[in-house]
């Protein structure tokens, strides 16, 4: 089945910054139809394209926002779910409400999204859903245990539900990058120096030090594998969480 990028409609939650906004970038200059999600207007306004103010968190709001983009631009199908939100705390420090956030953001939004798109996805008899999930999906890091369950429950929602549409049309993977040079991430730095004092230099070094090759993975790195994934050269690449981490997994 012939999927080249510039005849879809690809759907982007989190697509005002960072990762988003390069997924963004890409799959526009590929050719694609692009709408953008988030909460913040003034970040989706600077990427130029079409979008739709809604909180992944709120599935009534993810639905409309999707509905209002078909609408207006034609079937999704590319949803590239990619909002998420990390903090960081000791375990026994971690209350409730912290978990549920870290679930409504990094999981919740993943399926609210996928559950919007779906219906229109099963008509055209084709789609592309696809998480950018984080390394904290594939192993565990410290304080942030919310995170990493969060990000493997998305793992395991990708690979389940790969299975459930394998004869749909539909494929259903997720990226797992490392540590990639965002906003998002320099707070962690400046969280990093807060508490231990460390220079920012020696605070991007220590998240540095898992990565063998000894440096950030860049957005547009996310961006070139969410393309990849999303043309035809991908079409047996179904439940897949695909690494980014210079060698770590």
């Amino acid at each position: 089945m012939s999927r080249d990028v510039n005849q879809e409609h690809v759907l982007i939650t989190g697509g005002g910054t960072g990762v988003g906004a390069a997924c963004a970038q890409a799959f526009a200059a590929a050719g694609a139809t692009v709408t953008l999600i988030g909460r913040t207007e003034k970040t989706l306004i600077e990427q130029g394209l079409p979008y739709e103010i809604c909180d992944v968190t709120d599935a009534a709001s993810v639905t409309s926002a999707v509905a209002r983009a078909a609408a207006a631009r034609g079937p999704v199908t590319v949803a590239l779910a990619n909002a998420g939100a990390a903090e960081s705390v000791p375990f026994a420090k971690m209350q409730s409400e912290m978990l549920n956030a870290m679930m409504a953001v990094n999981l919740n939004g993943v399926v609210n999204l996928w559950q919007a798109v779906l219906p229109g996805m099963k008509e055209a008899g084709r789609g592309r859903m696809i998480a950018v999930a984080s390394t904290a999906g594939l192993k565990g890091y410290p304080y942030v245990s919310a995170y990493c369950a969060a990000k493997h429950a998305v793992v395991g929602l990708t690979r389940g539900l790969a299975k459930e549409l394998a004869r749909s049309g539909i494929t259903v993977n997720a990226i797992c990058p490392g540590f990639v040079e965002t906003p998002m991430l320099q707070r962690s730095i400046d969280n990093i120096r807060a508490k231990t004092g460390m220079s920012t230099e020696d605070a991007a070094g220590a998240l540095k030090a898992d990565n063998p090759q000894g440096r950030f993975v860049q957005p547009e790195e996310v961006a070139d594998a969410a393309l990849w994934l999303a043309s035809s050269g991908a079409a047996s690449v179904n439940g897949h969480a695909l690494a980014l981490t210079g060698g770590e997994i």
